[in-house]
């Protein structure tokens, strides 16, 4: 008689250096043939003690530390880290400079959007088309960005007290004319996809959390609303004049990969019917308040939190009438959403593993900060 043949669990690494593993960031899975039985996250390998080196540094000066943050959402770290400390010094921003803040934080969301859902159909196994589309579309926005603040990716915008520079009158032409070629894009991301055989069997089913779940582990943005839950900052603590916006909140029902990524398609157009509002409603008057270069809050700690393209960005800041935060902190989304990946991926294959975290659409540089 011959006996049955037994596997052995055995560990394997995916990352930190595997490309589908968006950044320097590490699974151990224990897997049997290809299927995960257990899962460890090993992070870290991009800290640079960013929260500490703040306290060492002015207010003002710290603000390009946040671009460095989630490096492809720049501006929406600009503007959650200069709500924080105009809150704890009780800094007013004009109109105008509010409504530019909004226009920039959508712009930022189109692009950080591309990316993830660009990204995201490359782990699905799809071919070059869908990322080149979404790249071509992410550039027209980074063009903006470099005709007002002189940097693409890195853009050190945002200033306590409103915006560093007043739109060029070249802006809002360009804005306009982008703005009318976003949803044929997205239509066609739709058509593309959301009908295709081969994507629906990778993304549908795959990485399933169900909105108990989802509440449960606090996570936010697109993974929260992914699991049927319309939570999103912008309506539920409104910043930045968001209340006077009409926009919706795209949900998904069955909390998987697919809901995921058609939240994200949504939201972009959710983001184009912003913009279109607020440059037709676009103020006039001063675009910043002036504070001192040194600015000095009074002693106290202020929390604001913005509605980032990954969820929920917040900045904590203490002062001690100093010229540099007393204490600084960021509750990162992307480090909160990673708190699901193992509950998404245990029983899956290796294969589903990649297209989960990919649909989670993590930056390293805030989950180690």
């Amino acid at each position: 008689m011959t006996s049955a043949i037994k596997s052995e669990p055995f560990i394997l690494n995916i990352g930190p250096q595997h490309p589908s593993t968006h950044g320097v960031f590490r699974v151990k899975v224990t897997v049997d043939g290809e299927r995960i039985l257990d899962a460890e996250m090993v992070m870290g390998y991009l800290h640079r003690s960013m929260e500490k080196l703040a306290e060492e540094r002015t207010y003002t000066q710290n603000i390009p530390f946040t671009d460095r943050t989630d490096y492809l959402a720049s501006m929406s770290n600009n503007l959650g880290y200069c709500l924080a400390v105009e809150k704890l010094a009780g800094v007013e921003v004009p109109e105008r400079g509010q409504a530019i803040r909004v226009i920039m934080a959508e712009f930022q969301r189109l692009a950080s959007h591309c990316m993830a859902v660009g990204a995201f159909t490359n782990d699905t196994g799809a071919w070059q088309t869908p990322v080149m589309w979404c790249f071509r579309e992410r550039e027209k926005v980074l063009d903006l960005f470099e005709m007002t603040s002189g940097a693409r990716l890195t853009c050190n915008y945002m200033r306590i007290g409103g915006v560093a520079f007043d739109l060029r009158k070249e802006f809002e032409p360009a804005a306009r004319k982008l703005l009318a070629s976003f949803p044929p894009f997205i239509d066609e991301m739709e058509e593309l996809l959301v009908g295709n055989e081969i994507f629906l069997t990778r993304t549908r089913g795959v990485g399933v959390l169900s909105h108990e779940r989802a509440a449960n582990c606090s996570l936010v943005g697109p993974m929260l609303r992914g699991s049927g839950i319309a939570w999103d900052i912008r309506k539920a603590d409104p910043y930045s004049g968001y209340e006077k916006y009409d926009f919706d909140i795209p949900i998904g029902y069955q909390g998987d990969s697919f809901d995921r990524f058609i939240v994200r398609l949504e939201e972009m157009r959710q983001s184009v019917k912003i913009i279109r509002q607020a440059l037709d409603g676009l103020p006039g008057g001063p675009h910043s308040t002036q504070v001192p270069l040194a600015l000095r809050p009074p002693k106290g700690e202020a929390y604001a939190r913005v509605e980032g393209p990954r969820g929920e960005l917040g900045y904590f800041v203490v002062s001690d009438e100093g010229p540099s935060p007393y204490r600084f902190h960021i509750r990162a989304p992307s480090f909160i959403n990673l708190s699901a990946l193992r509950e998404m991926t245990v029983g899956g294959t290796v294969a589903d593993a990649i297209v989960v975290l990919g649909s989670i659409d993590i930056v390293v540089g805030e989950v180690d900060r």
